[in-house]
């Protein structure tokens, strides 16, 4: 069967539409042909072992529910069975939805669950409401699906193309679940491709692992993308989905191909993992950009304390405005070492976990955990409208445990959101040659946008990254897309600058004493104090420059009044903050007491914070960028990273923009005129116009 065939197939099953056009709405028809069309596969893979499983249960059904189920498996030959006499050709003319119902029952398990989870029973009930059930039913009960006519790899296909059109025609919330085939594409060739030589191996059995299964698109690509190469490869598909229709879709798309669909779980999984002991060879994933998790906040903050890095966020926690962090530590927990064959992940995020949190944070200590393990091999950069619901700029990550020898260390960067530049040839590059291509950009214009998707990566475009990614070749120049980078220029270490104590006195200031004796502190001395305390103020010279000279002159003052009034260090502290202010001719402050007496006191308004890249000595960048400004600063030496214990903590972040960041220079003045002035004639004329 060619893809032209399995285009027609789809277009036959979906024109069941036709049928339901004005009683359904267009966002309903999936929910209706998606399991019709899995139950009419499934009757048609049934029915060579239907006659021995009918059999099979004559002599099982008094057994408990567990031994009959591993029985009827075994008669079925497949991992699914049926234990009714009907199919959808023998559902007679009266009480059809009643008989239909009971078919659906009689499914093992693991298949009626699916049904289940559709909603299947409600809407066949809507059907029969409408006088349509009958007439669907018999539209499915002769479509041609059975094994003998299409493959399983033909019948996922057919059943992709569905959940596109389903996907398509209720666009307003499917990028909750469903990925764009194009990226999709994208995100499975660039995991795949440096495999493509081990995927050729005959006997290869390989896993793969969507922890964000949606209606199982990645999956569905990747075990495509292998059976290209290799049509005897083995590739088993696991997956967990939180939607319990996405997760029916999924589940369905996997029994039709042939999968063994209890590797298919259903729930949250972060917060309840359900192939926790798992690890795979492929992971592919679309997390829900910027979700909180707050609902699960608890359990997710036990795992990282309890189990650090025995469990999955030992590396850090992302703040709990945007759980997305969270999805890629999980795939990072899934992945086997390099001994023991390796792993390789693609996940598609947003922006933010490129650079959200300063050093320390938990986005920060993720990216560096990621970034010193040596696990990031690629980021790519994708156009802005690209999804279904958010236009916003994504990112496709691609991390490997097996990176190959020349990427050790390093990290690629594409820049697949940019118009290109027309080059018309080869272009030497980083040590490496890109071939100069006449498209401009690395998209294309959608025809009818869907939902916020209103671009599509071309056939052409997906070729040219996944081949700039296999040949590892970047360019220092803003102008070319591919850039390559050692892990630790995307480091930094914060050092924390102070500055010392250097106070200028104002005692007789009337603003300044206002505000000290509207400040609640000074309610609690007694009358006689504040009074003595405000007289000896107006005594003192206008201005001090040294701290310590006016908080002697004050004391000596205080010392003489009748009764004499001594100011405890708390109280002589609230005086100098109201009444003082930093100037940088004053007198440096000295501590007066404790362990740093005699120590320079530093000024914590003008502290201040210096990220110095990690390819840097910090005393060397200190005496550069901070020195010759300031040159009575020092570094706090006590604040070390937790990790190095050396001075400065640790961050990492990845600016891909600033990377790619090409200056525009501003129209000329000559130009703003010339526009300015031909649009005042234009504005003229129309007055004219209307007063003529």
């Amino acid at each position: 069967m060619t893809d032209n065939n399995f285009s027609s197939t789809a277009a036959f099953l979906w024109s069941v539409a036709d049928l339901l056009r004005g009683d359904f709405k267009q966002s309903q028809y999936g929910r209706i042909i998606l399991p019709f069309t899995l139950l009419r596969r499934l009757e048609c893979v049934l029915e060579a072992t239907k006659p021995a499983v009918l059999e099979k249960y004559e002599t099982v059904k008094a057994m408990p529910i567990e031994a009959q189920d591993k029985l009827l498996t075994h008669a079925a030959q497949l991992s699914f069975y049926n234990t009714s006499k009907m199919d959808l050709n023998r559902l007679g003319e009266t009480d059809v939805a009643s008989n239909l119902e009971s078919y659906i029952q009689s499914f093992s398990p693991n298949a009626r669950e699916i049904f289940e989870h559709f909603d299947f029973f409600n809407t066949l009930d809507k059907l029969a409401e409408a006088d349509l059930l009958y007439k669907v039913a018999k539209r499915f009960a002769n479509a041609p699906l059975s094994p003998e006519k299409i493959s399983n790899y033909g019948m996922g296909l057919v059943f992709e193309e569905l959940i596109r059109r389903f996907a398509e025609s209720s666009n307003e919330t499917a990028g909750e679940h469903f990925t764009p085939r194009d990226i999709v594409r994208l995100t499975t060739s660039l995991v795949f491709t440096n495999d493509d030589d081990a995927l050729t191996q005959s006997g290869l059995v390989r896993s793969i692992y969507d922890p964000t299964a949606g209606t199982g698109g990645f999956l569905s690509s990747g075990m495509e993308y292998v059976l290209e190469l290799n049509n005897k490869a083995s590739l088993s598909a696991f997956g967990q989905e939180l939607n319990p229709e996405s997760y029916a879709i999924c589940k369905a798309d996997m029994l039709i191909k042939g999968q063994k669909v209890d590797n298919i779980k259903l729930g949250n999984t972060l917060s309840n993992d359900q192939l926790r002991t798992e690890k795979f060879d492929y992971m592919l994933s679309n997390p829900p950009f910027g979700v909180d998790w707050k609902k699960i906040q608890k359990q997710i903050n036990d795992e990282h304390i309890e189990k650090g890095f025995e469990g999955r966020f030992g590396a850090g926690l992302p703040r709990v405005s945007d759980g997305s962090l969270l999805f890629l530590m999980h795939l990072v927990s899934k992945m086997r070492p390099q001994h023991e064959g390796g792993s390789r992940i693609g996940i598609i995020l947003n922006g933010s976990p490129l650079f959200t949190g300063g050093a320390g944070s938990g986005e920060s200590e993720i990216r560096r955990y990621i970034l010193e393990n040596d696990l990031l091999e690629a980021i790519v950069a994708l156009p802005t409208d690209m999804f279904y619901n958010t236009g916003i700029a994504t990112y496709v990550w691609v991390l490997s445990t097996h990176k190959p020898a020349n990427r050790k260390g390093k990290v690629q960067l594409i820049n697949a959101a940019k118009e290109r530049a027309k080059t018309g040839g080869r272009g030497r590059s980083g040590g490496g040659e890109i071939e100069g291509n006449d498209e401009n950009v690395f998209y294309a214009a959608m025809r009818k946008s869907l939902g916020s998707k209103r671009k599509e990566l071309t056939e052409d475009a997906i070729e040219t990254i996944v081949k700039t990614y296999g040949q590892f070749v970047g360019s220092r120049s803003s102008n070319d897309f591919s850039k390559i980078f050692d892990y630790q220029a995307f480091g930094y270490r914060r050092i924390t600058v102070e500055r010392p104590l250097q106070l200028a006195v104002y005692p007789k200031d009337e603003l300044r004493i206002t505000a000290l004796t509207t400040d609640k502190a000074w309610d609690k001395l007694n009358e006689h104090t504040q009074h003595t305390t405000l007289a000896a103020l107006a005594s003192l010279d206008d201005k001090y420059l040294s701290r310590d000279v006016f908080l002697n002159a004050l004391t000596s003052e205080l010392a003489t009044a009748t009764p004499s009034v001594k100011l405890s260090a708390a109280q002589l502290k609230l005086i100098v903050k109201h009444l003082s202010e930093h100037d940088d001719e004053a007198a440096i402050c000295y501590q007066e007491s404790g362990k740093t007496k005699g120590k320079i006191e530093a000024n914590p308004d003008l502290r201040d914070n210096e990220n110095v890249p990690l390819t840097e000595s910090v005393d060397d960048y200190f005496a550069r960028e901070v020195l010759p400004h300031v040159p009575n600063a020092w570094i706090d030496t006590k604040k070390t990273d937790e990790q190095d214990g050396e001075v400065g903590v640790v961050g990492y972040e990845i600016p891909f923009n600033r990377h790619f960041y090409e200056y525009v220079p501003p129209r000329s003045l000559e130009a703003i005129d010339a526009d300015l002035d031909k649009v005042s004639s234009e504005i003229m004329q129309l007055l004219n116009e209307v007063h003529s």
